[in-house]
C-alpha cells in the first residue's frame, strides 16, 4: 500500500479574413461527418463539432468529452486513463469479494487483505494501538547516535524517514543489481516546495504544518507541544530540502550517480552509523552503493548534528503516522485526506472504501492480483497485435534512424544497435511473484500492510550483488499506464493499457494506432530522448554519441524547451520545458513513429469512416487518449513537480509540430494548430 520500491530512473494540446479561415478549415476538415454509432471505434459523442481542429485540436477532439464529465467529487482530475482505471478496478472489486470468500491459497490472501482493509468498523475499534510498539521504541531513543536501528526498522515497513536505501541496477554495469541510497524524509512533494516565495506556497506551507500538527496530536501529543514539534518538524524537513537536487536536476543521470563504499558514505555522514543501519535491515554485504546526492547526505548529518533529540523524535513519529495513515482510524484517514487530497490536489471527497482497498492491495500483492485479471480481460489477440504493433513502430524507428540528416553513420550504427537489442514485454510477467512467505491476517490492516512493505523491501535487498533480472516488472498488470527502463533496455505494456480507448479488437487500425500505437512509439522514444540516450544497448550510462551529433541533438530539443515552456498551465504558472522534456521527446517521437507505421499499412483508395479519412482518424486516436480535465490545485501542482505536460498541450504541442496533421485536416499556414518553427527531434 506505502511505495516502497526505491527507483531513481525508470520513465512510467477576429478580423475578416481569420473568419473566412476558420469557415473553409473546418468544412475541409469535417466534412461528411457522421452522428450515430462509430464505426471507427472513435467517441463520437466527445468532439466539439463548433471548433477548428486548426484552431485546437484538443477541443475538436475532446471539448464535448470535457463538457459532459466533470471531475468527479473525489478526484482532483478526471480523463480517459482514469475512466479506463476505474473500469479495470471494477473487475478487481469483483474478483477480490469473491476471494474474501474463500478459495485456494492465494485467493485467501489477497481476499483476507482486501477483506482486513474493508474492515472500517474493526480498524476505528483499534484506533492508535496498533502503532504503540512503534512509538514506545521511538520514545525509548536518548541519543541521536540510537537512531539507527529504529530508522532500520520504519524503513523496513515503509516509514519513509531521512532517506530512501534499497537496491537498482549499476548505471556503469547494468548486469548486476547494487545498494542504492537515495534522498527521502520530506512530507511535501518536491523540494522547492519548501522555498518558493509566492503567495500560494507560504500557504501550503502553512497548511502543512497545521495539519503535521494535527496528525501528532491525533496521536494523543499535547496541543501545545504538537504545534512547536509540527514547527521543528517543518525546520528539519526544509534543512534537508537544502541539500537536496531540484526535480530538473535529477533528470541527468550523472547527477543521480555517485558510486561510493561504505567507508566514504560513512566518512560524508559521521553523524549516523551505517554499519548499524546495514544489520538493521539485514542487508547482504555491501561493498559499494550509489549514493544519488551526496550534498543531501551532508546536509542530512549536519541536521542530525544540530537537531534536538527530542525534535528528531517528534519528526519519526509524524512520518510513522503519516506512512501508515491510510490504514488507520477514520481521524487519521480524514485527516490526511484533508492536506494531500484537498489542500494539494482539489479534491472534495474521500474515494469509496472499496477504491483505496482495491488500490492498495494492487499495491501490494499486484501479481497475485494480476493473475486473475489477465484472466478476466486480457485475451491473446490483444497481445498478439500489440506486439505486431510494436515490431512495425520498431521497423519505422529504424527507418527514420537511417534517413536523419542531422546524424553521423558512427552514432547511427551505435543507435541500431540499441534499437535492435530493446526488450518488448507486453500484457504481464512470464514468471508470476511467489508470496508465500508473506503473512496477511485477516483483521490487520495496518499489520498486513506493514508485512508486505517487509517482504518487498527485503526483497530488493536480497538483488544487491545479484544478477538483474530482466524479466521483473514495475507495473502491476491492472495498471493503466506504459513504461521505459533505460537500465534494462525495454518497454513495458501492461495488460491494464491494452483497452479502450487506446486498444480494441473491433476499432479501425488508424485509432488503434493514435491510441495505444502512439504510446508504443512513445516508451520506444524514451529509449532516445534526452535522458534514456546516455544508456547504451545494454542499459550501461556510457557515451555513445559523437559530440557533433549530440549537440545536433541538445539544439534540436531545446526547440521544444523553448515551445513548451511558453505555454500556461494555469494562472502565471508555465508549463516547464526542461521538467518535461523527456516526455514531451516521446509524445512527439512517438506519435510520428506510430503514424509511419500506420500508414505502411493503409491500401488505396483510402476508406472513410464516420465522416474521417485514415488520417484524420489516426490523429483523432491520439487527440482522445488524453481527454482530461483538472482541478486548480492539481494543474498548479502537476506544472511544479510531473515530468508530463498538461494534456490539451500534449495533444496540441505535437500535432502543430506535424505537417501530416496540416494535411490531413487542410490547416492553412496561419492557424494556431501549424506552428511556424515546427520542432522535431526523431
Amino acid at each position: 500500500m506505502m511505495k516502497r520500491l526505491l527507483c531513481v530512473f525508470v520513465f512510467v494540446s477576429c478580423p475578416l479574413a481569420a473568419v473566412i479561415t476558420y469557415a473553409q478549415t473546418r468544412t475541409a476538415a469535417t466534412a461528411g461527418v457522421t452522428s450515430g454509432p462509430s464505426q471507427s471505434g472513435l467517441q463520437l459523442d466527445a468532439l466539439d463539432r463548433s471548433a477548428d481542429p486548426c484552431t485546437d485540436f484538443f477541443q475538436f477532439a475532446c471539448g464535448s468529452w470535457v463538457a459532459n464529465n466533470p471531475i468527479p467529487a473525489d478526484r482532483s482530475s478526471w480523463g480517459r486513463f482514469d475512466e479506463l482505471q476505474d473500469r479495470n478496478n471494477e473487475t478487481l472489486k469483483t474478483i477480490l469479494e469473491s476471494a474474501a470468500g474463500g478459495g485456494d491459497p492465494q485467493s485467501q490472501k489477497i481476499g483476507d487483505y482486501y477483506a482486513s482493509c474493508m474492515d472500517e468498523k474493526a480498524i476505528d475499534a483499534k484506533g492508535i494501538a496498533p502503532l504503540d510498539p512503534l512509538l514506545k521504541k521511538i520514545g525509548a531513543v536518548t541519543t541521536a547516535s540510537e537512531l539507527a536501528p529504529i530508522v532500520a526498522e520504519l524503513h523496513t515497513i515503509g516509514v519513509d524517514v531521512f532517506f530512501g536505501f534499497g537496491s537498482e541496477a549499476d548505471f556503469k554495469d547494468a548486469s548486476l543489481e547494487m545498494a542504492i541510497a537515495d534522498r527521502g524524509g520530506m512530507g511535501l512533494p518536491e523540494r522547492d516546495y519548501y522555498f518558493r516565495d509566492d503567495a500560494k506556497s507560504k500557504e501550503l506551507r502553512e497548511q502543512y504544518v497545521a495539519h503535521v500538527a494535527k496528525m501528532l496530536s491525533l496521536l494523543g501529543v499535547p496541543q501545545a507541544q504538537a504545534d512547536a514539534s509540527a514547527q521543528a518538524i517543518m525546520r528539519l524537513e526544509t534543512a534537508l530540502a537544502k541539500g537536496a537536487l531540484d526535480v530538473v536536476s535529477r533528470r541527468d543521470p550523472t547527477k543521480i550517480y555517485h558510486k561510493l563504499t561504505p567507508e566514504e558514505l560513512q566518512t560524508l555522514t559521521p553523524q549516523f552509523p551505517w554499519q548499524q543501519y546495514f544489520k538493521g535491515i539485514g542487508a547482504p554485504p555491501i561493498y559499494a552503493l550509489n549514493v544519488t546526492e551526496p550534498d543531501f547526505f551532508r546536509a542530512l548529518g549536519q541536521t542530525l548534528d544540530s537537531t534536538s533529540v527530542d525534535d528528531l523524535k517528534a519528526y519519526l513519529r509524524w512520518h510513522v503516522a503519516h506512512s501508515s495513515a491510510p490504514v488507520l482510524a477514520k481521524p487519521f484517514v480524514d485527516e490526511n485526506f484533508k492536506f494531500y487530497g484537498t489542500a494539494l490536489t482539489g479534491a472534495k471527497e474521500l474515494r469509496p472504501r472499496w477504491k483505496r482497498c482495491v488500490q492498495y492491495t494492487d499495491g501490494d500483492l499486484g501479481e497475485a492480483l494480476g493473475q486473475a485479471f489477465v484472466k478476466e480481460k486480457f485475451g491473446p489477440e490483444a497481445k498478439a497485435d500489440t506486439l505486431k504493433m510494436v515490431h512495425e513502430i520498431e521497423a519505422a524507428l529504424e527507418k527514420d534512424l537511417n534517413t536523419l540528416t542531422w546524424m553521423t553513420d558512427a552514432t547511427k550504427r551505435e543507435a541500431m544497435t540499441k534499437l535492435h537489442a530493446v526488450a518488448d514485454k507486453i500484457g504481464y510477467p512470464d514468471n508470476w511473484r511467489d508470496y508465500s512467505a508473506l503473512r496477511i491476517a485477516r483483521g490487520d490492516a495496518l499489520g498486513n500492510s506493514q508485512r508486505a512493505n517487509a517482504f518487498e523491501f527485503r526483497r530488493q535487498l536480497n538483488k544487491i550483488g545479484k544478477t538483474v533480472d530482466k524479466s521483473e516488472w514495475g507495473m502491476t498488470p491492472p495498471t493503466v499506464n506504459a513504461y521505459y527502463n533505460p537500465l534494462q533496455n525495454n518497454i513495458n505494456f501492461p495488460a491494464g493499457i491494452l483497452q479502450p480507448p487506446f486498444y480494441s479488437v473491433k476499432s479501425d487500425a488508424g485509432v488503434n494506432y493514435g491510441g495505444v500505437g502512439a504510446v508504443v512509439g512513445h516508451e520506444l522514444t524514451h529509449g532516445f530522448d534526452d535522458q534514456g540516450r546516455q544508456f547504451d544497448a545494454r542499459g550501461n550510462l556510457k557515451e555513445w554519441w559523437t559530440a557533433q551529433d549530440a549537440k545536433a541533438f541538445t539544439d534540436r530539443a531545446q526547440c521544444l524547451v523553448d515551445e513548451y515552456g511558453g505555454f500556461t498551465a494555469i494562472d502565471d504558472v508555465k508549463v516547464n520545458g526542461k521538467l518535461t522534456l523527456g516526455e514531451n521527446t516521446a509524445d512527439n517521437g512517438g506519435l510520428r513513429l506510430a503514424l509511419m507505421a500506420y500508414m505502411a499499412g493503409v491500401v488505396a483508395p483510402a476508406k472513410t469512416l464516420d465522416g474521417f479519412t485514415p488520417e484524420q482518424r489516426f490523429f483523432l486516436g491520439w487527440g482522445q487518449i488524453w481527454c482530461a480535465t483538472r482541478r486548480p490545485e492539481a494543474m498548479r501542482m502537476m506544472a511544479q513537480t510531473n515530468p508530463h505536460s498538461p494534456e490539451k498541450y500534449r495533444v496540441n504541442g505535437v500535432v502543430s509540430n506535424m505537417p501530416e496533421f496540416q494535411k490531413a485536416f487542410s490547416c492553412k499556414a496561419d492557424t494556431p494548430m501549424v506552428r511556424q518553427t515546427q520542432c522535431r527531434v526523431w
